[in-house]
């Protein structure tokens, strides 16, 4: 523990902490370590890096799976058994936010994309989706609108609360920039926060 620390905290300190004599971890320090030891420590510093990589969200089969990427075979037990020396907790994952509310009494309109997810100019196809990002105050969702044509976003927006009004902004931005003649094609889910007033209000 003091090895793994050494770099973040002094020696004196962690040895006061774990009950340890400084001149007894030098002597131990001093001593030449087996090949096993040695390993250890080298594999600890990149599960501690896989840890760190993954914001503290994989624990030992993910990160067995990561090392597996890497060509190195290390057995679960193993790796539980460094991550619990080395203090290396799994943060557990925030839950699944819904983005899309389709339980609503407004009017869906026909699919006409329909998988044709091509466009042959700039402003002939447009499409709009919801995401959320986890912050440390909790959760900001963003709508972004993407024109096919170039895959390019020509609008985003970022709001604190999932409203209609979050799409609209994205919306608005992508309008304003691209001023697109009458014709374009807009998808979007079925939710409720799709935008389907202001395109009705705007763009026919």
């Amino acid at each position: 523990m003091i090895e793994q620390h050494r770099h973040e905290y002094s020696i004196e300190r962690l040895c006061k902490t774990l009950g340890v004599g400084v001149s007894g971890y030098f002597a131990w320090w001093r001593k030449p370590k087996n090949c096993s030891q040695v390993e250890d420590v080298a594999l600890t510093e990149t599960i501690r890096t896989i840890h760190q990589v993954s914001r503290g969200t994989y624990g030992a089969p993910s990160v067995q799976a990561a090392l597996m990427d890497e060509g190195k075979q290390v057995s679960r037990a193993r790796i539980t058994r460094l991550m619990k020396g080395a203090g290396l907790k799994v943060r557990c994952k925030r839950k699944f936010r819904a983005t899309t509310n389709s339980k609503h009494h407004h009017p869906v309109a026909e699919n006409l994309l329909n998988r044709g997810c091509v466009a042959d100019q700039p402003n002939q196809k447009w499409v709009t989706d919801i995401t959320y990002l986890p912050v440390t105050e909790g959760w900001m969702y963003l709508a972004v609108v993407m024109d096919l044509f170039s895959r390019k976003i020509v609008g985003w927006a970022m709001r604190a609360t999932l409203q209609t009004e979050l799409v609209v902004a994205a919306l608005n931005m992508a309008q304003q920039s691209r001023r697109p003649r009458q014709g374009l094609l807009h998808h979007s889910d079925q939710g409720i926060q799709g935008g389907f007033k202001w395109w009705s209000q705007h763009l026919n």
